[in-house]
């Protein structure tokens, strides 16, 4: 279990406590913003930067990743209005969202920022002063910076307690770990059966190359092969060279490489798909029949390739890797994802989810 680094001069079991029965994620962006406006040499904090940082750092998993924050919690319908209103690219850097946030001149954007006025300042100082329930009071006495609390309240800034400055800064890569912990933990709680939680909670600064899934895996498979290789969505063949690696069950949702989930795919459409679910009444038996081929080429050609292990962290054996058992793997993946918010293929032709 993480803990907040210690201090001989401070009381950091206080701060220990303020995610101690969280029903939203609201503390744990604030807190987070609270450490990024240090960061960048803040101590007199508008709050208007502080709201917009929450936005900001909860953007990528909202949008990309589709995350659910749970029915309480209004964040994710902030990002979901801000998104439409702004215009903003779901997959923004977090910079990038907080400058226009900060600049935005929108009345409604206004609104949805100052909505976390109303309590998360002041609730987040609760442990410094647990037997008051008054807003107006805990303004007052953060004002005086009694108990050590962390910051004083006004009405349009927080200002960080001297006291406690330096050791915010000098912990504050360990403080933001301990933050994100406790906001997987509690996210993971909210997303019980979505894989890799900790990894959908801050941007990845550059996505892997598949270099190696191609050129170590698939490119054999073409070599291997005694017959022309199609993309299973579009009947295009393929040739060596010449296709994208693409994820079947989208990067956004399963956030890994594995094998198992990579097949080679039309450039083209694949530019298209992007993190679009794909139907598998229409699709898993050309995904399988691909996957299956592949396993078996690799298992003659190059049997000691340590791509293939990526099989196992889903099989207990090659043998095991039937029709029946891949799909009961791949199945409740497709509905969950679904259900947090990821949409169906369109059929071109007809304008219909090809689940239709």
């Amino acid at each position: 279990m993480m803990q907040v680094p210690a201090s001989a001069s401070l009381p950091t079991h206080v701060l220990a406590r303020c995610f101690n029965n969280t029903s939203a994620t609201y503390k744990y962006y604030w807190f987070l913003s609270i450490l990024q406006e240090l960061e960048s040499g803040h101590t007199i904090i508008p709050k208007l930067n502080l709201f917009s940082r929450m936005i900001a750092n909860a953007w990528y998993t909202v949008n990309y990743f589709h995350i659910s924050f749970g029915k309480q919690d209004l964040i994710q319908q902030a990002i979901q209005s801000i998104y439409t209103l702004e215009g903003i690219a779901m997959d923004a850097h977090q910079q990038d969202v907080f400058e226009i946030l900060t600049r935005s001149s929108r009345i409604q954007t206004e609104r949805n920022l100052w909505h976390f006025d109303k309590n998360v300042p002041h609730k987040f100082l609760s442990p410094w002063f647990p037997k008051i329930e008054s807003r107006a009071e805990v303004y007052a006495r953060s004002q005086r910076f009694e108990n050590d609390c962390l910051y004083a309240l006004r009405a349009d800034s927080i200002e960080i307690n001297a006291i406690w400055v330096e050791y915010l800064k000098s912990n504050a890569r360990l403080l933001k770990d301990f933050c994100y912990w406790n906001l997987s933990l509690f996210l993971q709680a909210k997303n019980p059966n979505v894989p890799d939680i900790p990894n959908k909670l801050i941007k990845p600064a550059v996505r892997k190359s598949l270099t190696a899934q191609r050129t170590k895996f698939w490119d054999i498979v073409f070599d291997g092969s005694n017959k022309p290789m199609r993309c299973i969505y579009t009947g295009r063949e393929l040739v060596k060279g010449d296709y994208a690696v693409e994820h079947f069950i989208p990067y956004s949702f399963v956030s890994h490489d594995l094998i198992w989930n990579l097949i080679p795919a039309d450039s083209a459409f694949n530019s298209t798909k992007s993190d679009k679910l794909p139907p598998l009444e229409r699709y898993f038996d050309p995904f399988f029949a691909m996957q299956r081929q592949a396993l078996d080429i690799m298992l003659e050609k190059n049997a000691g390739n340590k791509i293939l292990q990526d099989y196992l962290t889903i099989f207990p054996d090659y043998a095991s890797i039937t029709p029946d058992a891949f799909r009961e793997r791949i199945q409740p993946l497709i509905t969950i994802a679904s259900n947090n918010g990821f949409s169906f293929l369109v059929d071109e032709g007809t304008g219909k989810n090809t689940d239709d």
